[in-house]
Order: structure tokens, then sequence, then C-alpha cells
């Protein structure tokens, strides 16, 4: 019976089985007050973290008590090596994750026209691809859906069938890479839905607590797939906190979540819409999505909420055009900060010059900035042309 076992809170049920465990206890050392005050403070402690019932396994002889329902997990962003080397990373090549966007199919490798470099892929050409990119010491990768437009409806259904393309892919990737691998998975209902929006409508309304059990089972897919974190996107109120309810009570309390906490209705989001085909087909997002003209204390409240309610990195979007909010989130939370280099910021640089060396140079000035104002983790369409050209040297 371990030391650590004895001085959590349990659960005692009868006298007689308090008796028998205050037996075995006192037995196991010197009897002195310090012990049995201790004793009586956990005796009294509200229940919290631990089941009652595996008291009786612990006084049959178990060792491990079962715990359940945390909120914050520190040792999720710890989990595998590659979870380290991109957490807690100081120099901007390991804090680097390329996006990627799956489809269904076998040999696609379509090129997406506002977006020069980037492809929409299958699930075989995508594993070709991140071996190249695994090859670079590219280890954090971030993948999308583009789901058929037959496979779509008003409330995205079948975005959590294992069978989709997306599933597919998490699942090849972690058999192929196991823990060398960090694959961070979108969960958001826009590329899934007929309507384009990131939530179920409900009398012409985006509905938050309908929304909310659709990204569950989404994320619970991703997760059996084996996901390292949950990109939850879509921002819906509550909504971490319910993806991480539904995780722990299915076991995968490893699984992070990376939330989208500070996402705004950016007019700079127009080309991952084609890459995805995500556009509403009315409306806008400005019910769910920040105002662009909030400001600190909007952000600073969706960031600390989401890390209340269990997020294990805090993402703003855009990053270019909010470097301030950045800094702002960044000094205002523990855990680590994400930030979108998005497809208007990347298709913008892209557009400005035809030559190598100049793209390096807005790229590098461009990812200085970020880390400067206080980003960890730099999710980017340029990561691949970054590392490939040694344009950080």
């Amino acid at each position: 019976m371990s030391c650590y076992c004895l001085h959590r809170p349990l659960r005692v049920h009868g006298l007689k089985t308090l008796y028998q465990y205050l037996k075995i206890y006192f037995a196991w050392g010197r009897h002195h007050w310090r012990r049995l005050i201790r004793w009586v403070i956990l005796l009294i402690r509200p229940w919290k973290y631990y089941r009652g019932q595996h008291l009786n396994s612990l006084l049959s002889g178990g060792n491990r008590i079962e715990v359940i329902n945390l909120n914050i997990r520190p040792r999720i962003n710890r989990w595998t090596i590659a979870r380290r080397n991109l957490n807690f990373a100081t120099d901007i090549k390991s804090s680097l994750v390329q996006p990627h966007f799956v489809v269904a199919g076998s040999g696609v490798n379509q090129p997406i026209e506002s977006m020069p470099g980037i492809n929409r892929q299958s699930v075989d050409v995508l594993c070709e691809t991140i071996a190249g990119d695994m090859a670079l010491g590219i280890t954090a990768h971030m993948l999308f859906a583009v789901v058929d437009h037959h496979d779509k409806d008003s409330t995205a259904s079948k975005a959590s069938l294992p069978d989709m393309p997306l599933q597919q892919a998490i699942t090849r990737l972690r058999q192929e890479y196991g823990g060398e691998i960090v694959i961070m998975t979108d969960v958001c209902l826009c590329t899934a839905t007929d309507h384009g929006h990131c939530g179920i409508v409900h009398n012409h309304e985006i509905d938050n607590d309908l929304t909310i059990p659709e990204l569950c089972k989404i994320a619970l897919s991703h997760a059996s797939a084996g996901a390292d974190y949950i990109s939850a996107s879509d921002m819906m109120d509550g909504r971490v906190k319910a993806i991480r309810n539904t995780l722990e009570e299915a076991g995968f309390t490893s699984t992070g979540i990376l939330s989208y906490s500070v996402k705004y209705a950016s007019a700079f989001y127009g080309p991952f819409r084609d890459a995805a085909s995500s556009s509403p087909t009315f409306g806008d997002r400005g019910s769910h999505q920040m105002d662009i003209r909030s400001g600190y204390d909007e952000a600073i409240l969706e960031a600390v909420s989401d890390e209340s309610e269990g997020a294990d990195i805090i993402m703003i979007k855009p990053a270019m055009t909010y470097l301030d909010v950045v800094r702002q989130v960044a000094d205002a939370v523990t855990r680590p900060v994400a930030v979108y280099n998005v497809s208007g910021e990347y298709s913008m640089v892209m557009a400005s010059t035809s030559e190598e060396q100049s793209t390096a140079s807005l790229v590098r000035e461009i990812f200085h900035s970020f880390k400067r104002a206080g980003a960890d983790i730099i999710v980017s369409y340029h990561a691949r042309a970054t590392i490939a050209g040694n344009w950080l040297d």
C-alpha cells in the first residue's frame, strides 16, 4: 500500500470498514498524533476527485485510485516527447505546426488556387506529405476535414463517423509515428453542415446549447482515432468544459484540448473557407466569433474562461493583426499560447513577391513578431517551406 494512496481523500462506508482500514493504516508505521490528525482531516473532507467504491479495491490489495473529471491536467502537455518539444520550445522551429486539408478518395492532391503551395489531399497522399514533413523535423500537424457535399446535412451528423477521411488519417498517422507526432484535429460543424455555419441553426439562429453535444461527438471520435489535441474552433460558450467532461468520462485522460479561445470574425479567413468549402450560405459568424472592435477585457475573459474549463492550449486567431491581444492573453493565462497565421495572412505574403529570399525575409520577421508578442506555438502554412528552405537561419 503506497503512501500516495493513504494521503488522498477517501470514502469510508460503515464503521467496520473504517476500523479495518485504520487498523491497516496504523500497523503501517508508528502511532503519532500528526498521522491521526491527518486521518481525521481526510475523513471529513468532502468527496471531490475519487470514487468511493475504490476503497474496497485498496483494502483487497489494489494499488490504484481512479481519477475522474479533472478539468486541469498539466501532464497532458508533457505526455510525449513530441508534445513537450512543441509546448515548451524556446526556438521557432520547434514551435511550428503545419496545417493540412483532408478529403475523401485516393491519389487526390488538389492545389488550392488562393493558397499557393497548399493542397487538399486524400489520406494516402497526406500520409506521404507528412512523412516528408517529419523527415524535415516538423512533428506537429493540424488536420482539417473537407467534407463532400453529399455527406453534409444541417447537423453535421457524419462528421463524427469513424470511417470519415479525417478519422482514418488520424488512425494511420498514429499507427505510423506513435508518440513522435503531435496530431491536432479541427472540431467544428462548419465543414460538415449544408449551411456552412459553426453550429446547429434553430429559429434562424446558431443555437449554442444544441451545438455542444454534436461537437462532443466529433471530439470523441477524434480522440478514439488517436488525436493528441482536440482543436475546438467553433466559439460556442461552454464547449471546452463539455468536451473535457466527455473525454474524461470516456477515459481519454491524456487527450488535450486546444481551444480557439480568442477567434475574431475576421476578413482574413477567405482562402481557408474556399479550401475547406465552409463558407456560410447565409448570414455571418458575428454572433459567436469575436467582434474585431472588442477590447482586451473580452479577449482575456474568453481565454481565462476556457483555461478554467480545461483548455490545455489557448489560441488567438488571426495572429498578425492581433499581436497586442496575444501579449495581453499571454500575460493572463498559465497554459501555452498558440497563434494561427491564417490563410489570408499567408496568401497576402505569397502574393507580395515571387522571390524565395524575399518571402523568407517576410516570414522570418512575422514569426519573430509572434514570439516577441508571447506566442509559444505558431500554426502556419509557411511552416514546411520555412524549415525546408532554412528561412530561420
